[in-house]
């Protein structure tokens, strides 16, 4: 494991040239390098060589916003309060914005006040879920094929990844039969996230109410991370949408 060496500092009286060993947390051996982190890298490097690349890799948008965003927020800058600290929650305008946007596009209705939370992106979300929710050893389904966080962030709060097997045959759905005969006694949270990363399986409502479902029976927190409903999709869903599942669900997506 790497160590991180200090010297000590000039005010201290030691007259030697010792360094102190500072080791890592424990936590950190039980995970690795972010994957993009590592597959960025190597892009850099092949680039670096000359080589032609396309990146398929990182979702991360080509094109600048619009001119009208650039100068809502040039303005925001000006405003007397923009230097001060924010709201915890998140603008209450901001809030209710989003509160529409899950009424217009999904029919879903939300309270902006306790129901919204908007934070800097889905990893914060992933790591504080886990960290609200999770104890050393609970176990967490997780997708296989699936976004490498939800793994990473299972292992560093000490919780244990328990993965199921999506296949192309049922359409990159859970086999449910397969899920039924775990062990639920450590089980405490279940990911999913349709349109599924990477696939692209669109999944169906019909497949959010066996979810709801499932996660009703076994006391399970169900999250969806819902980042690409409206990526080539002229019917974007919600798992909210389905009776019963803010009762046992959370959604993150995406601006």
């Amino acid at each position: 494991m790497k160590r991180t060496n200090i010297q000590n500092r000039p005010e201290t009286t030691s007259t030697s040239n010792s360094r102190v060993d500072i080791n890592f947390a424990k936590r950190l051996e039980t995970i690795e390098e972010y994957y993009f982190s590592s597959k960025l890298r190597e892009v850099r490097q092949l680039a670096s060589e000359g080589k032609p690349i396309i990146n398929v890799g990182i979702g991360s948008p080509d094109l600048k916003p619009s001119q009208a965003v650039i100068d809502a927020l040039v303005l925001a800058m000006q405003d007397e309060n923009a230097h001060q600290y924010q709201s915890y929650q998140g603008l209450p305008e901001l809030r209710s914005g989003m509160a529409d946007f899950y009424q217009n596009n999904y029919r879903v209705s939300l309270n902006p006040v306790n129901e919204i939370l908007p934070l800097m992106g889905s990893k914060e979300g992933i790591m504080y879920i886990s960290l609200a929710f999770l104890n050393k050893d609970d176990q967490v389904l997780i997708p296989n094929p699936g976004y490498p966080t939800y793994t990473s962030v299972t292992n560093l709060v000490g919780a244990v990844p328990v993965y199921y097997d999506l296949k192309e045959a049922t359409n990159w759905e859970p086999d449910f039969e397969a899920l039924e005969k775990l062990d639920f006694l450590k089980v405490k949270m279940m990911w999913i996230s349709y349109p599924h990363m990477p696939t692209g399986a669109r999944g169906s409502l019909e497949l959010f109410e066996k979810l709801v479902a499932f996660a009703t029976k076994h006391s399970i927190l169900l999250i969806n991370d819902n980042p690409y409903s409206f990526v080539l999709n002229d019917k974007p869903m919600s798992l909210l949408q389905v009776e019963g599942a803010k009762e046992v669900a959370l959604e993150l997506n995406s601006l």
